[in-house]
């Protein structure tokens, strides 16, 4: 015989379901999100203040940073922001005609096995970048530098 709890969880299998796959996209949402790119913004960088932010501030504002740096003066985070690169321009009026090997979809490996042609990933371009030195204690953020690379293409 089922138990109270049990037959409560039983007929109503479906909420529980989708109350458990909201929570499971609530949570997934932020793992798509890429380290830096849009997270890293002149406008968050403008809430560091020197000597009085602390490193629980900074992973709030920015994430994980992709590179960290142990030095004895103190840890320090480094962030990169990038933007999609622009496409290629097409050639002007010059139709190019590609030879038969280029248009193969598998190639040659060194061992002379066949292996498909890989698919060019989209290219990122540098944004900006984010360093930010922690004293030695590691809590509190010493001095930061931020510099944009220029704007969107």
């Amino acid at each position: 015989m089922l138990s109270q709890r049990n037959l409560f969880l039983a007929c109503r299998p479906g909420r529980y379901l989708a109350l458990l796959g909201l929570f499971a996209l609530v949570l997934g949402a932020g793992a798509w999100r890429e380290a830096g790119g849009d997270n890293l913004d002149a406008r968050k960088v403008a809430k560091i203040k020197n000597g009085v932010t602390t490193k629980h501030e900074i992973l709030l504002l920015f994430g994980e940073p992709q590179e960290i740096v142990r030095t004895p003066e103190g840890p320090i985070f480094k962030y990169v922001g990038y933007h999609d690169a622009p496409p290629p321009k097409p050639a002007k009026e010059e139709r190019r005609i590609p030879e038969d090997d280029s248009r193969a979809a598998f190639y040659l490996d060194e061992e002379r096995r066949m292996k498909p042609v890989p698919k060019k990933a989209e290219a990122k371009l540098v944004k900006s970048r984010l360093t930010i030195h922690f004293k030695p204690d590691g809590l509190t953020v010493m001095s930061h530098e931020y510099t944009e690379t220029g704007g969107k293409p």
